[in-house]
């Protein structure tokens, strides 16, 4: 489709799918009402797009896909698969009661909004926690808990350092800068009456 560049599109798409879903669904939480049914009624919209997206398309391309191009089905693979899919699942309905409570918390405490720091924190160790895990984790065909550990160079430690740090500042400052009171001008009156000139002073009534 893409040539020797399909890869670069996916990984951009993937980069834009996550990087949008924290403000999306803070909003479509809101917009939902404050009661407690709301942030279900959240997690039941992600979970109708996983639905569709992940289980409806799938079923009919493997359906439509010859016996011979489909894929050898084994426990290891399913199994990892689905634990896959539960922690893409449960992330959805955390941001969604983290919201949940840091809102409630900013109602019984003016002045606190931990709210600003949900996409930072996110965002911020996801990058630290995947490297991390990929460093001591090598699976295997058929081996899937084959571990080891090879101490890495000072320049990796300080690239996980400066991406989740990074993205925690980036973040932060977006949200703070939002939830800044806005500042609306005050009206001005259609007809405002001008100060006497001297000229007009000098000419007197007329």
């Amino acid at each position: 489709m893409f040539g020797k560049n399909e890869w670069l599109f996916y990984v951009i798409l993937a980069g834009l799918a996550w990087g949008t879903y924290v403000p999306l669904i803070f909003y479509g939480g809101g917009e939902l009402g404050g009661k407690p049914a709301a942030r279900i009624t959240a997690i039941l919209c992600v979970g109708v797009a996983y639905f569709l997206i992940a289980v409806v398309f799938p079923v009919i391309y493997l359906v439509q896909t010859p016996e011979v191009d489909r894929p050898e089905i084994t426990t290891t693979g399913l199994i990892f698969s689905g634990l896959a899919g539960v922690a893409g699942a449960v992330g959805a309905p955390c941001v969604i009661f983290a919201t949940k409570s840091a809102v409630a918390l900013a109602r019984d405490n003016p002045g606190v909004n931990y709210k600003l720091y949900i996409g930072p924190l996110i965002f911020g160790l996801a990058p630290v926690i995947n490297t991390l895990v990929s460093i001591i984790w090598h699976p295997k065909k058929g081996n899937p808990f084959h571990f080891g550990f090879e101490v890495p160079g000072w320049k990796l430690w300080v690239g996980i350092v400066l991406v989740g740090l990074g993205a925690a500042l980036v973040l932060f400052s977006k949200e703070e800068v939002e939830s800044k009171p806005k500042h609306t001008a005050k009206p001005v009156p259609a007809t405002v009456a001008s100060a006497p000139t001297a000229e007009g002073l000098a000419e007197g009534p007329r």
